[in-house]
């Protein structure tokens, strides 16, 4: 088993930035890919970004490419999303997600993560 710890979350101002953390535990020699995916009232789970382990890819939705940035730190077996020029749309329960080595046709796709964090709450006042 795989555990998953986000943090970073809370109220920014539209056009502010916040960077999400997310720490893994336990058997993490499993991951291969570690992903964001957010989710609003009402909306479907929406993937965000993600980042193979041990390669040097990355993957982002449309709607956020060029604004947030996922990175990772090996040794700390955390993941990380810096999100900067935040708009109100943007305002979710951000998920950190843990699977294997998933091909780039299959990573937006949150079927293919194995595990899941709790969550932390995104707000953007306007």
């Amino acid at each position: 088993q795989v555990q998953l710890v986000e943090s970073g979350g809370g109220l920014v101002q539209a056009g502010g930035s916040l960077r999400l953390s997310c720490a893994a535990s336990g058997r993490t020699f499993s991951i291969g890919t570690m992903g964001w995916f957010r989710q609003a009232p009402g909306k479907t789970r929406e993937f965000i970004a993600a980042i193979r382990w041990n390669i040097d890819y990355t993957a982002y939705a449309d709607s956020v490419r060029g604004r947030f940035t996922i990175s990772r730190d090996n040794a700390k077996n955390t993941v990380y999303l810096q999100m900067n020029s935040l708009n109100p749309e943007d305002a979710a329960a951000y998920y950190c997600a843990a699977g294997p080595s998933i091909t780039p046709r299959l990573i937006r796709d949150a079927g293919k993560y194995d595990y899941w964090g709790q969550g932390t709450q995104v707000t953007v006042s306007s």
